[in-house]
């Protein structure tokens, strides 16, 4: 009897352990051969995960990078925020922006050595942008520069960024989010008539690209883009990313949008200038901090048409920042097979379409993360238990899901 109540004890206090170990998958990695970018490029797409200075000293993340991605995001060492060096700025002498470019040089020169290409992100955002970029003489506490001013550091910044990259590591860098999160959600961020949506304000502050430049702020963003690109004769892609992409409301608003951007500048015979060749559609997905919503299949259905809808505007699609949320840890298996049921989709959208439009899928909320006041933002964002890793690192039933969903 003493034996019994030991064995039972012992399996109380497994049991949950147990439990807790079985969304950590029991693969090894000989188990994933071909790797997961062999079987994406297959359906037509490359895969990758972001990349934060952090995480170029995790040798394990790296390695996982390297093996089975193809293409990687640098998180924010690529905006505009990061890159903008105000004390150089204020010394150029013809008065334009001057940049460091140190970290994005760093994590751009590890993409490449390792045989991954990196999407640009981002040349035009409004959030957390430097004031000090509208202000005469590159000082807050000097009058706002003039518009023309203002647009010429925005050409001079978005050529110097498209061209560093592109002459320091050639064909590396394969397209950019030209502009981000440019359309608001609600009328009030929004004026009254602006089928584009184009956004005015963000959680109350005035967007300061509209307020100093207006609200042709993005096409001139996509023609200083462009005609960098053209001018270096490479092989880049020109995107407009943003937040719920998959819903009707802003699938509307990107039509417009769209056509007002194609339709904003003419080449030498005459002809509009094509200047976005596609979308990137944020795939954060589910509630915003609590599981409802979460693991819908409504979510892969409205995916499925902005795809096709986008499609049918002739753009490429990618899934920018990908994280399918979840909050409830007992529903690992559940998540799993959610992943597994998008990654089904997304690996025949292209088939299904007769053309090549899903180029690129990004996983944004890769790890599981652990809530605490300082990190709120992030685990809302990405989740507590939506990652296809541990919090340690380790591949979970999500991360088989996708990778058998391609195979």
């Amino acid at each position: 009897m003493r034996f019994f109540c030991a064995l039972l004890a012992c399996m109380l206090v497994l049991t949950p352990v147990l439990s807790a170990r079985a969304e950590v998958s029991a693969r090894s990695d000989a188990d994933y051969d071909p790797p997961l970018k062999d079987l994406a490029a297959a359906k037509g797409f490359y895969i990758g995960l972001c990349l934060s200075p952090n995480q170029l000293g995790d040798k394990a993340y790296l390695s996982l990078l390297s093996s089975q991605f193809n293409t990687t995001t640098c998180t924010n060492e690529m905006k505009a925020y990061s890159l903008l060096d105000q004390q150089a700025s204020r010394r150029s002498p013809d008065g334009m922006p001057r940049m460091n470019w140190t970290m994005a040089d760093k994590m751009v020169s590890w993409a490449r050595d390792n045989g991954l290409k990196v999407r640009g992100h981002v040349l035009t955002w409004d959030a957390y942008m430097t004031k000090w970029f509208f202000h005469e003489g590159y000082d807050e506490k000097k009058p706002v520069a003039s518009r023309e001013v203002i647009l010429a550091r925005m050409e001079n910044y978005i050529t110097q960024t498209v061209t560093h990259f592109e002459q320091a590591f050639p064909g590396t860098v394969w397209c950019w989010d030209v502009v981000n999160e440019a359309m608001g959600d609600s009328a009030g961020e929004y004026q009254p008539g602006d089928a584009r949506h184009i956004r005015t304000v963000r959680n109350g502050a005035p967007n300061p690209f509209y307020q100093y430049v207006g609200d042709d702020y993005v096409a001139y963003s996509f023609l200083y883009a462009r005609n960098a690109v053209e001018a270096l004769g490479a092989d880049i892609k020109l995107f407009y990313n943003d937040y719920n992409m998959l819903y009707p409301d802003k699938r509307g608003a990107a039509r417009y949008l769209v056509e007002s951007i194609n339709t904003f500048a003419k080449d030498d015979a005459g002809e509009y200038h094509r200047l976005i060749d596609g979308i990137g559609m944020q795939g954060y997905m589910g509630g915003y901090g609590v599981q409802q919503g979460c693991m819908s299949d409504d979510l892969i259905e409205n995916t499925r048409k902005s795809i096709e809808a986008y499609a049918a505007m002739g753009l490429e699609v990618h899934i920018t920042e990908m994280a399918l949320r979840n909050y409830d840890k007992s529903l690992s298996e559940q998540h799993a097979a959610f992943y597994k049921k998008m990654f089904q989709m997304l690996g025949g959208i292209n088939e299904a379409l007769g053309k090549t439009v899903l180029t690129d899928v990004t996983i944004w909320g890769v790890s599981d993360v652990t809530p605490n006041a300082w990190n709120e933002y992030t685990w809302k964002l990405n989740s507590t238990y939506g990652g296809i890793l541990t919090e340690k690192g380790e591949r979970k039933t999500a991360f088989d899901a996708m990778y058998d969903a391609l195979k």
